[in-house]
C-alpha cells in the first residue's frame, strides 16, 4: 500500500491534480479561520461551551462540525458547503417529480448544466436563508432557549444582520466553486472532499478532549466517573470495530445474477453473457441521518415559542441524547432509508432496461415479475442496512449520555462524520487507484481492487 503512495507521485498528471487538491483544501481552511467583523471571539467561545455542556451539542454542533470548527468562530465559511449539498439533494429529489427535470436528464450534458445552474440558484437562496437565521441567532441566542447570557455580537442590529448574509452567502458559494474546480481538476468529489477535511480538521481537538478525559479520570455525562487508561484502550478498540463495520456497510452490496441471451445479427452470433446487479445495502448513504437531524431541530424550537407546550416542558422530547430524542431519531432514519430507496431506485425501469437488452434474472421471468423481485429483494437489503445506520447514529449519544464521553469524541465512533468520512476516503483511493492501474503501477490492494459506492 506504501508503494502505491509513492507510484502517486510518479505519474504527472495525478501529481498535479494531488498537489492541487492540496492547494483547494488549505484556501478552505484560510475561509473556516478567518471571523466575520462584528463579533466578539471570547464571548462566543463561551456561548459554545455552555451549549456543549447543556444540550450535548445538538445540530448546531453537527453543524459546527461539518463547518470545521468555523461556525464556532462564525468564521466567513460559517455555512460551509452545506447549502450546496442541501440544493444537490432537493433537486436529485425532485427530478423524478417533476417532468421537465426528467427531460433534462435525458437531453445528455446540456441537460446538466441546465440543472447544474439551478441547483447554483437554489444554493443561493438556502444560503441566504440559512445565513439571515444564523445571523439572527448570534445577535439573540437566547431567543432560541440556547444557555448562557453570552452577547457574541458587538452591536446587534439588522446592520449586523445584511453584512454577515452578505458574507455569510459569498463564503459558502466560493467554497462551492472550490468543491467544484477539486472535482474538474483535483481528485474525487470536490463537496465530498471539502466536508470531510472539515471533520477531520475536528480530530486533534477531539484527541485533545480524550486525553484530558483521561487526565481527569472521569466523563462530563451521567455515566461513571473513573475513566481509566483501561477504558481508553477499550473505547479504542471499540473505534476500530466502528470502522469496519462502517466500510463493511458502506461496500456491502448483494449480486443479482444476470443472464443475457444469444443475438443473432445477420450471419453473426453472440454468445450469452452473465453478469451480476450489485444492489448496495445502504443505498442511501448518510442521507438519512441528515434528513432526521435537520427535520428533529425544528420541533424543539417552535414548541419553546408556545406558552402551553413550553410551560409543561414538552421541549424535553426533543432534547438532544434524550430517550424520546433518540426514539424518534431512530425512527425518522428508518424511514427516511425506505423513502430514499423509493424515490431513487425504480425496479420497473430496471426491469424494463433488461427485456429491452435480452437480459433476465435466473428463475424469474422477465418484466413484471423481475420489477416485484427486485423491489422485494432490495427492501430486504434497505430493512438490514437501515437497522445498522440507526444503531450507527445513535452510538454517539449513548458514549455521550451513558459514559460522559465529550460530544465531540463521541461523534467520531458513529454517526454522520464517520460514515462521510469512510466513504469519502474510499472514493478518493478508488479514483487515485483508477489512475495507477491505467499507468500499470499496482493499486492500494494486492488482491481485488475497491469498490465504488456508486456501482457497487
Amino acid at each position: 500500500m506504501l508503494s502505491a503512495y509513492v507510484n502517486s507521485m510518479k505519474i504527472p498528471e495525478l501529481r498535479r491534480r494531488i498537489l492541487f487538491t492540496f492547494g483547494m483544501i488549505a484556501l478552505c481552511r484560510v475561509l473556516s479561520n478567518v471571523p466575520c467583523p462584528g463579533v466578539d471571539p471570547n464571548q462566543l467561545d463561551q456561548l459554545f461551551k455552555a451549549m456543549s455542556k447543556n444540550m450535548g451539542g445538538g445540530f448546531l454542533s453537527m453543524f459546527n462540525l461539518f463547518s470545521g470548527g468555523a461556525l464556532q468562530k462564525f468564521a466567513v465559511g460559517a455555512l460551509g458547503i452545506m447549502p450546496y449539498i442541501s440544493a444537490s439533494i432537493i433537486m436529485q429529489m425532485m427530478t423524478p417529480v417533476i417532468p421537465s427535470l426528467e427531460k433534462m436528464v435525458r437531453e445528455g450534458e446540456h441537460g446538466r448544466r441546465k440543472i447544474n445552474q439551478y441547483t447554483r440558484y437554489l444554493t443561493v437562496v438556502i444560503c441566504i436563508v440559512q445565513g439571515f437565521m444564523l445571523a439572527k441567532t448570534m445577535a439573540n441566542p437566547q431567543m432560541l432557549g440556547m444557555p448562557g447570557n453570552a452577547h457574541p455580537v458587538i452591536n446587534p442590529g439588522w446592520r449586523f444582520i445584511v453584512m454577515a448574509v452578505i458574507i455569510l452567502t459569498s463564503g459558502s458559494m466560493l467554497l462551492m466553486w472550490f468543491g467544484e474546480q477539486i472535482t474538474e481538476r483535483g481528485i474525487g468529489n470536490g463537496a465530498s472532499i471539502i466536508i470531510t477535511v472539515n471533520i477531520v480538521a475536528r480530530l486533534p481537538q477531539a484527541v485533545l478532549g480524550m486525553i484530558t478525559l483521561v487526565a481527569a479520570g472521569g466523563g462530563m455525562g451521567t455515566g461513571p466517573q473513573n475513566f481509566t487508561i483501561i477504558h481508553l484502550f477499550l473505547m479504542l478498540t471499540m473505534f476500530f470495530l466502528v470502522c469496519a463495520g462502517t466500510v463493511m456497510l458502506t461496500q456491502g452490496h448483494r449480486k443479482i445474477p444476470i443472464k443475457y441471451a444469444r443475438r443473432t445479427a445477420g450471419s453473426r452470433f453472440s454468445a450469452g453473457q452473465t453478469t451480476y446487479m450489485p444492489l448496495r445495502v445502504n443505498y442511501s448513504g448518510v442521507m438519512p441521518i441528515i434528513f432526521a437531524s435537520a427535520i428533529l431541530m425544528f420541533p424543539r424550537f417552535i414548541l419553546q415559542w408556545i406558552p402551553y407546550t413550553q410551560k409543561h416542558g414538552w421541549t424535553r422530547f426533543f432534547q438532544y441524547g434524550t430517550n424520546w430524542y433518540m426514539f424518534f431519531y431512530a425512527l425518522m432514519i428508518l424511514l427516511f432509508s425506505f423513502f430514499w430507496v423509493a424515490n431513487q431506485f425504480n425496479p420497473i425501469q430496471i426491469a424494463d432496461d433488461l427485456q429491452k437488452h435480452g437480459g433476465f434474472v435466473p428463475g424469474v421471468r422477465p418484466g413484471q415479475p423481475t420489477a416485484e423481485f427486485l423491489d422485494h429483494t432490495m427492501t430486504r437489503i434497505t430493512l438490514a442496512g437501515a437497522l445498522f445506520l440507526t444503531g450507527l447514529a445513535i452510538l454517539p449519544m449513548i458514549l455521550y449520555r451513558q459514559f460522559g464521553i465529550p460530544p465531540l469524541v463521541a461523534r467520531f465512533f458513529g454517526g454522520t462524520s464517520l460514515l462521510i468520512i469512510v466513504g469519502v476516503m474510499l472514493d478518493t483511493m478508488r479514483q487515485v487507484e483508477a489512475h495507477l492501474l491505467s499507468r500499470h503501477y499496482d493499486g492500494f490492494l494486492h488482491k481485488g481492487h475497491l469498490r465504488s459506492r456508486r456501482g457497487g
